[in-house]
């Protein structure tokens, strides 16, 4: 019997299994942010177990509140920094080198397909783009996974889901994937693997394969996987170069951890992309989905494009592209966030922040601060955004907001009406 990728990966970093099944893994690596792990490091630490497993295989960054905000955050980062220097983690990125989590450590690399990889962050799960099991996990499981490299998981089942056709124009992966949890529901795929494949994936390029893998966890999901292929491969090409002979020789390494033709599902889903539409979530939900169309004329007070699920170049040229010539609506505010500073540097250099300034945006360091209501987009009681983030819960960005979730085109197309709309890219029923 064919094995799926999750089976695969397991079976190659199982050390141990434990009663009732659990497998115990050997970890290729363990990210931090500001948020979460100063706990994990403060409780090592009183414990006498202030010990890192391997500090080249932990990768850490402040990004969810940067630079401070206050006093609170302001220790958050410090506790961060002085662990950073005491362990001699090299690759720990700082305010003015730092990025959104889930955009900068792929950037830097740092994940390869059959990776297993976990942090402290429910939106892990970005990283199953490139073919790893990697999960988002809990302050102790954390601070094992820093001491001693290793994590222990129940092996989950798969759902595979197809996305055949093509995705007519003014549709991205932002749309595909809540077409998908709205299918689900947002615990469908609970303590499960997100297998994402067919002609539509394999036609996306890696930041849309990061936006779908990203959400995942809005279905219940462990983990998003996506297969490796040239598209992979070219991506990480600057960092795996010195290990292969030639692409060819990469890409072939790597197919093995594709899943097998004859792999058991828990469930398979098959959609087609031709058919689909911008959609939006409504409500406090991310399966509570609709068409843009069916919201359209949606009042809104502020539009946020950034986040670990549409900050990167791609989702800031699309955007632009719908932006360039226009200025925002009157009654809108608009903010705009790259996710790393060389997303902001090509952003620059391609004149896209120009664009958006001359629109009247307001664009911001690199910050996962509106995301969660924390800083650089906080809403009042009562007000709505528009936003390429990845959560719509109550209060997700401010204490009494409301969050609609859509595609950088949408949410570019609402900040010039003012209300929910969809974009001039859009080439299907209007």
């Amino acid at each position: 019997m064919g094995k799926t990728t999750a089976q695969k990966i397991f079976d190659a970093h199982r050390i141990d299994t434990l009663e009732g099944g659990t497998s115990v893994l050997r970890l290729d690596a363990v990210f931090c942010h500001e948020i979460t792990t100063p706990i994990a490091i403060n409780d090592l630490a009183a414990r006498g177990k202030d010990r890192v497993f391997d500090p080249d295989r932990i990768k850490a960054v402040i990004d969810h509140v940067t630079p401070a905000k206050d006093s609170k955050t302001a220790e958050q980062g410090r506790i961060m920094r002085e662990w950073a220097r005491r362990h001699k983690i090299k690759d720990f990125f700082d305010i003015g080198r730092n990025g959104v989590c889930h955009a900068l450590f792929p950037e830097k690399g740092f994940v390869r397909p059959g990776y297993t990889v976990i942090m402290g962050d429910s939106h892990t799960c970005t990283h199953g783009a490139f073919c790893a099991f990697a999960a988002g996990i809990g302050t102790t499981d954390l601070e094992v996974g820093i001491l001693k490299g290793i994590c222990t998981f129940k092996e989950p089942k798969t759902i595979k889901v197809t996305v055949k056709g093509k995705l007519p124009g003014g549709v991205y992966a932002k749309d595909v994937i809540l077409t998908i949890i709205r299918q689900l529901t947002v615990n469908g795929a609970t303590d499960k693997v997100i297998e994402f494949t067919g002609p539509a994936v394999d036609a996306m390029s890696m930041e849309s394969r990061m936006t779908l893998c990203n959400m995942a966890i809005e279905a219940g999901g462990t983990t998003g996987i996506c297969y490796p292929d040239m598209t992979t491969v070219e991506y990480l090409w600057p960092f795996i170069k010195d290990g292969f002979k030639d692409k060819k020789a990469a890409l072939e390494a790597y197919s093995q951890w594709k899943a097998d033709p004859d792999a058991v599902y828990e469930k398979t889903i098959e959609l087609d992309a031709s058919g689909m539409e911008p959609v939006v979530t409504f409500g406090y939900k991310p399966d509570q989905v609709k068409t843009v169309k069916e919201m359209e004329g949606t009042m809104v007070d502020q539009v946020y494009l950034g986040s670990c699920t549409n900050g990167r170049i791609e989702d800031l040229r699309i955007a632009a592209s719908v932006v360039k010539g226009h200025k925002i609506a009157d009654a809108v505010r608009a903010v705009v966030s790259p996710a790393t500073p060389l997303i902001f540097d090509m952003a620059l250099k391609e004149g896209l922040i120009q664009i958006f300034m001359d629109a009247g945006f307001c664009v911001t360091n690199p910050t996962c601060g509106a995301c969660l209501g924390m800083s650089n987009g906080v809403l009042a009681n009562g007000e709505v955004c528009a936003s390429t983030t990845n959560r719509n819960f109550n209060g997700r960005m401010g204490k009494g907001g409301m969050v609609h979730l859509m595609s950088p085109a949408s949410a570019a197309a609402t900040a010039i009406k003012g209300t929910i709309t969809n974009s001039s890219l859009y080439k299907g029923r209007k």
